[in-house]
């Protein structure tokens, strides 16, 4: 359909009306209309600007909490001839390079603390203070790291979160969140694991709890064979 043009629109009866009442509106209202475009105009433009920030304050933040895990995964110890590249990073001492990871963590945290890294790296915080032996900051930090937005992370923080509880007494708040980890299961925490997290923490004090954790295990292993030799090896060890 051809566009007519603006002559055209003068000259028929039927649309002159509205071209001429538009013209009158426009006229009258013309720097209201500049005004709302140039805000339109504005918030697209914070908008795109926004976008931009953010991709690139994510690359930032991924780029550091890479950093923070090679550190966290680095090697300790004299390494063997050819077994780490040339720009492997080592430490002399399991506490220097938790410490080091830590220190490169709450970097992450302080600079991107709205970026998803943030999270990642408030789970490590927890699990390098907890290896440095600073139990209570530990329960602290997987604290706040267990509400992560990720379920993913959540978990993995909840599961160390009762792991440090079950190894300073607190028995019950651990066994409470290793049931709730076996209720609602997610890939990084699987049912089993969170069983047999459970059965650790009990056998000792509640050797009959942790027994029939592993028998049930055993039997419901199907075709998981290492979940099988897992759960019977754990249930041999058990006292008679």
């Amino acid at each position: 359909m051809a566009r007519l043009t603006r002559k055209e629109l003068k000259q028929d009866p039927f649309l002159s009306v509205y071209y001429d009442d538009f013209v009158e509106f426009a006229e009258k209202h013309h720097q209201k209309i500049i005004g709302v475009v140039i805000v339109a105009v504005l918030a697209f433009l914070v908008v795109t600007v926004w976008k931009r920030h953010e991709r690139a304050a994510e690359l930032n933040a991924n780029a550091l909490l890479g950093t923070a895990l090679s550190t966290f995964n680095a090697y300790v110890g004299a390494a063997p001839p050819d077994a780490l590249g040339p720009e492997a990073q080592t430490f002399p001492s399991t506490e220097d390079k938790y410490k080091a990871a830590l220190q490169q963590f709450s970097e992450v945290i302080v600079k991107y603390p709205r970026q998803k890294a943030a999270e990642i790296a408030l789970y490590h915080i927890g699990i390098c203070q907890a290896q440095l032996g600073q139990q209570a900051l530990a329960i602290d930090t997987l604290r706040k790291a267990a509400n992560a937005s990720d379920p993913e992370f959540a978990s993995l923080s909840k599961f160390a979160l009762a792991d440090e509880l079950a190894r300073t007494g607190h028995l019950d708040e651990a066994a409470q969140i290793f049931r709730e980890l076996a209720a609602h299961p997610v890939q990084s925490v699987p049912a089993a694991t969170a069983w047999l997290a459970l059965a650790a923490a009990e056998r000792a004090s509640n050797p009959a709890e942790a027994r029939q954790i592993y028998q049930r295990l055993t039997r419901q292993a199907g075709s998981d064979t290492y979940l099988e030799e897992a759960a019977q090896q754990q249930l041999d060890d058990l006292p008679k």
